[in-house]
């Protein structure tokens, strides 16, 4: 009888023990969407830095937010490779999106820029938080990784409110319409 206990014992030590990994093709959706969506944002920067130049007062607070997208699509580029994972066919669609997002913004003035950066944000960081809870104990670097980056991303956010983002003329509408249209963009994004 203490023999069996013993066993028993040391079974239920090693399942404790063992990682649970984190399903591929959750893998395979996380790294396309976050990759995708890190480009879109690029270009979306690229976009309005295009209108008010790098070398104006807000130029430079895009700017210093451009460099810290640029550092993520970078990122996501590595993992792509790493990890064999299929980037999405629509980069051609977000490269046109985002540019034209950020332009049409920009064209808009400064604060409609800004509420545009809160409303991508605000859905990234909850994209993001809703990812950290998808990967498990294998997959640390990357939970890692998407912290820092959500951290950031919700620097921007403040960054944006900061500059009066909420005092756009018709703030609710324009924030809801690219808040639709993110999350529109990240489903399509997750399986194209």
């Amino acid at each position: 009888m203490a023999l069996k206990t013993k066993k028993k014992k040391k079974q239920s030590k090693k399942s404790s023990t063992s990682k649970i990994k984190t399903d591929r093709s959750i893998l395979e959706e996380i790294i396309r969407v976050d990759h995708a969506g890190e480009y879109g944002a690029t270009r979306i920067y690229d976009g309005q830095i295009a209108v008010f130049g790098k070398n104006s007062k807000i130029g430079k607070t895009i700017q210093h937010m451009a460099d810290q997208e640029q550092e993520h699509i970078q990122k996501f580029e590595e993992l792509i490779v790493k990890n064999r994972v299929r980037p999405t066919a629509l980069i051609p669609v977000w490269n046109v999106a985002g540019y034209a997002l950020g332009v049409s913004t920009a064209l808009l003035g400064e604060k409609a820029a800004m509420a545009c950066t809160v409303a991508v944000e605000t859905v990234i960081g909850n994209h993001y938080e809703e990812q950290l809870s998808l990967l498990e104990d294998d997959q640390k670097e990357l939970k890692k990784t998407i912290k820092k980056f959500k951290a950031d991303e919700l620097e921007h956010h403040d960054i944006g409110i900061a500059h009066d983002a909420e005092k756009t003329p018709g703030y609710k509408v324009l924030s809801k319409v690219i808040e639709l249209g993110c999350k529109t963009a990240i489903e399509i994004s997750k399986k194209i």
